[in-house]
């Protein structure tokens, strides 16, 4: 009897499952069309932006450096290792240079800053959904995705790019101690393996990326705070969805934009 009652909960909760997810997909966009309306309105509070990307860019920057710089070494050293019988040495660093500003870096950055703002974003609008604060503002005629949403979105689309681009930088340096230390590379060897083959579209690529990933961040973090219910409880289900449907939604968008941008806009 209750192996039969979990089948049965368990063929339920299964059947219900696409409907929420649907539903969740239709409340996202009218967030997102609630986000652009107001936008406008939104930034004459530019002193919430910059609060908001001192938050996320700058309270990130050290665990963005440690990863950036491990993430370098790694590749430095599985390059070696999978390219010395194929591939001279003397190309190593184009091959860091290039894995890092296309995939690791834009991904990777948006995987740890996901998991860190978009676990406080979601915590933070969530507490203040369980606590009225956020129907507070309605009572106020304040609109709260204006307050609230706008603010956040904004810094992280500015600040995630910036964010990218450090560590880019940290990461090749990472791979040049490496290389210099490990492998046995020279700097001059390593630079001109960066100089050789340094493309501004494989760069331009990864910032466009790191955009999109810093809206789904914002986005995810805001519409699952926004969704809390339930108490204290209730706030950290919305965090653990916050970070898993972001770090989902980085990886699923880094496929399709690396088809756009690679086939289409930077094909030539």
């Amino acid at each position: 009897m209750i192996g039969d009652s979990l089948a049965a909960r368990g063929i339920r909760y299964l059947r219900g499952r696409p409907l929420d997810w649907v539903a969740d997909v239709g409340r996202i966009f009218l967030l997102v069309g609630e986000t652009f309306r107001v936008m406008g309105r939104g930034l004459r509070s530019f002193r919430l932006v910059v609060d908001e990307m001192h938050a996320i860019g700058v309270q990130s920057l050290l665990l963005v450096l440690i990863v950036s710089v491990f993430t370098g070494a790694v590749a430095a050293v599985q390059a070696a290792y999978q390219f010395s019988s194929v591939v001279p040495l003397k190309y190593i660093g184009s091959v860091i240079m290039r894995s890092v500003i296309i995939e690791l870096g834009p991904v990777l950055t948006a995987l740890i800053v996901g998991g860190r703002v978009g676990a406080a974003i979601a915590a933070e609008l969530g507490t203040m959904r369980v606590t009225e604060q956020i129907d507070a503002l309605e009572a106020m005629a304040i609109n709260p995705v204006r307050y609230l949403v706008v603010p956040r979105v904004v810094a992280s689309i500015v600040m995630l790019p910036i964010l990218v681009m450090i560590a880019n930088a940290v990461a090749i340096f990472g791979g040049y101690v490496v290389s210099i230390t490990s492998i046995g590379v020279s700097t001059h060897t390593y630079v001109m393996g960066l100089k050789d083959f340094f493309y501004m579209k494989d760069l331009m690529s990864g910032i466009i990326k790191a955009v999109f990933f810093g809206a789904i961040i914002g986005w995810m973090g805001c519409y699952h705070g926004f969704r809390t219910e339930g108490g204290a409880e209730g706030v950290g289900v919305a965090t653990t969805r916050a970070v898993v449907s972001s770090c989902v939604l980085v990886l699923i968008s880094d496929y399709v934009l690396a088809n756009v941008l690679f086939r289409f806009i930077f094909a030539s």
